[in-house]
């Protein structure tokens, strides 16, 4: 089927729409949306699978915008094609409250499917989104029941195409042959400082096929028949992941500004744009959808939505056919874990290092949840995230739930998210603390999305020991606890850590971080005694006349450590009372009267005791408490002796504790 004036019409609609958004809000990338308006629209009506009423229906095409800077392209294409994205909506681009944010926003807009606009992100998600389809589809298809059977599909830009974070995903999903995943890359050569050759002259689809993906290229951007040739070919290639390099005029019609960076990031400007609606023969007024386009893309949303009604009346089939299976797949859609953690879970005693403990734990509970996949940046045998009995996932068999991350540490966390937000699997992967740096960018988009992606950061400490400050983490606890909404938990022993992934698993709301210990910690009789506390993210474990006179609090390793001391003071009759400090971010989520409870305002003494920055402590010890932490750099020696020459001892925490009494 050829294409006609009316479609022609659809494409000039996304442009002036764009254009019109972008002058309105005297801000905004005019120049992505006129350029690849084309290659979209051919995407979204020739081949895109959704139902714009039920817009997180599991067996949809993904479509991710990278270039999350072009939103407005996203925006016209979700108003044209009946999602709920009006019009005024539209015309309230970038502004307080609106529909239509500066860029994409998972959870705030109907039809995104993530959030985008830091570059190499979305590619980098839409490799995780096409490692889920993948997954689920050899988990719980059977033969003649499809239930899993998209396709992930991405636009990117050049500035995607720099990014580190975007090369990793690239790399790894060519490795896997993940056929299910298209990058149309909006080749317009022109970056935001200027002409692209001023920083990149790569041969980008060479790139590509040397990492092992399908290539093809459409030479003219308005060239609608290439388009879909092109795509058409790139959804029969049964191996590979393809890029379908699209060269186009970043502004495309505007006759000043088309082709330089003056169309990147910044209104047109009045005459401009008029001059660009010339261009396209559009004599329509602002904001305008001619009846046309509208009726056209009716039909074709129409059509669309019966793709969801058949597949409905497949899952009811598969229900009779398969109704276990039909049970777990939508416990897997809801997020649901069905475990009876007091027989699941393993107890604890002696000397046992929490990553060693979150090794047992895992794979204690792993069996009962069958879309629980884990990994790890080439460190798993070190973080302990294997799961044992259980495949590989690899392009021979998409089905094993141990993925392997290589040493790929930040497109892990962003393909963790596009995991995450395709659904159906909880996705979990580990590497250690001090690296969590590379993931950060990743991990704040987690936090935003309230993805509840689970991160496993071993080596927590600088009890690491002779790999020396490199590996070191000192102000690494600090980062991720500003971050807003992503929760760190510190478990003190095994029973913590078996405390903190269940809640993990049960509280489905954000991401959540284990940080867990390289060396052996006691397994703490207190913790076990309190443990029904755990969850509200700290908590009293000790305490002795009342502990109205000191209170010593800790996170992790460290709890040993004040508790030994405790037990000190209270042979002095000194009235102390322990604080475990699993999770600060829950903690605070806590009522006025539970956080009094733990902390009564009366004690103005307090010690916390961290082997890492002390600023997150502050707000908890007062103007009369001390913080006993790092803030320096380690070094290079068996751990055992950092812990002591550093003062993490009984008697140095005992020490401080009877300073601060004396004070």
């Amino acid at each position: 089927m050829g294409y006609t004036a009316v479609d022609q019409l659809a494409v000039n609609t996304i442009r002036t729409l764009s254009i019109d958004a972008v002058e309105k809000a005297n801000s905004g990338h005019p120049g992505l949306p006129m350029g690849a308006a084309p290659m979209a629209y051919v995407l979204w009506s020739r081949f895109m699978r959704f139902d714009p009423k039920a817009p997180n229906w599991i067996n949809r095409d993904r479509f991710v915008l990278s270039a999350g800077h072009g939103s407005m392209l996203l925006y016209s294409l979700l108003h044209l094609f009946g999602f709920d994205v009006s019009i005024e909506d539209i015309q309230q681009f970038r502004q307080w409250g609106s529909k239509t944010p500066g860029h994409p926003e998972y959870g705030h807009t109907p039809g995104v499917d993530a959030t985008a606009g830091p570059l190499g992100q979305g590619v980098a998600m839409a490799v995780g989104m096409a490692m889920a389809e993948r997954f689920l589809s050899a988990t719980f298809n059977r033969e003649g029941y499809p239930l899993i059977d998209h396709y992930t599909y991405v636009l990117a830009g050049d500035g995607d195409m720099m990014e580190g974070v975007a090369a990793e995903a690239v790399s790894l999903a060519g490795h896997l042959g993940l056929n299910k995943l298209i990058v149309l890359y909006d080749s317009n050569d022109v970056s935001l400082d200027g002409p692209l050759s001023w920083s990149f002259s790569e041969n980008v689809a060479q790139r590509f096929a040397a990492c092992g993906w399908n290539v093809l290229r459409v030479e003219d951007g308005n060239d609608m028949a290439a388009i879909e040739d092109a795509i058409a070919k790139a959804r029969q290639e049964q191996h590979r992941p393809t890029l379908i390099e699209v060269k186009t005029i970043i502004g495309y019609g505007a006759p000043k500004k088309q082709g330089t960076k003056h169309a990147h990031g910044e209104p047109l400007g009045p005459e401009e744009a008029e001059a660009a609606k010339r261009a396209y023969g559009w004599n329509y007024p602002p904001f305008t959808v001619p009846d046309e386009v509208r009726a056209h893309l009716a039909a074709q949303v129409e059509a669309k939505a019966k793709a969801h009604e058949e597949w409905n009346d497949l899952f009811e089939r598969y229900g009779q056919a398969y109704p276990e299976l039909a049970q777990a797949f939508i416990d897997a859609l809801h997020g649901r874990v069905r475990v009876n953690w007091d027989e699941v879970l393993p107890e604890f005693s002696g000397d046992v290092a929490t990553r060693d403990a979150f090794g047992k734990i895992v794979n204690a509970v792993a069996p009962h949840v069958p879309v629980l996949v884990g990994g790890s940046a080439d460190l798993s045998g070190s973080n302990k995230t294997y799961l044992n009995g259980f495949d590989h996932f690899t392009r021979e068999s998409f089905h094993g739930r141990n993925f392997f991350y290589g040493v790929r540490e930040h497109a892990m966390g962003a393909i963790l998210n596009g995991m995450s937000l395709h659904g159906g699997v909880i996705p979990y992967a580990g590497t250690f603390l001090v690296f969590s740096d590379y993931l950060r960018p990743a991990l704040r988009l987690s936090a935003l999305m309230k993805q509840p992606v689970i991160h496993i950061f071993t080596h927590d400490s600088v009890a690491v020991g002779e790999d020396g400050p490199t590996h070191q983490p000192v102000e690494q606890l600090a980062s991720l606890r500003v971050i807003p909404g992503f929760k760190v938990f510190r478990p003190a022993d095994g029973t913590e850590t078996a405390l903190a992934f269940r809640y993990a698993l049960e509280h489905r709301d954000g991401p959540v971080a284990l940080a867990l210990t390289r060396q052996k910690v006691p397994t703490l009789d207190e913790v076990k005694e309190h443990r029904h506390e755990f969850a509200r993210g700290a908590y009293v474990i000790y305490q002795h006349r009342g502990g109205d006179e000191i209170i010593l609090m800790a996170s992790g390793s460290e709890v040993q450590w004040v508790l030994g001391a405790a037990k000190e003071l209270a042979k002095e009759d000194v009235a102390v009372r322990v604080v475990s400090f699993p999770c600060m971010e829950v903690f605070d989520a806590q009522d006025e009267a539970y956080r009094n409870q733990v902390l009564p305002p009366s004690v103005r003494k307090r010690l916390a005791v961290e082997m890492a920055h002390p600023l997150p402590w502050l707000k908890y010890v007062g103007d009369e408490g001390r913080v006993f932490g790092i803030d320096h750099f380690g070094t290079s020696a068996k751990g055992e002796v950092i812990v002591e020459k550093y003062g993490f001892t009984v008697d140095n925490v005992l020490k401080l504790a009877r300073a601060l009494l004396q004070a």
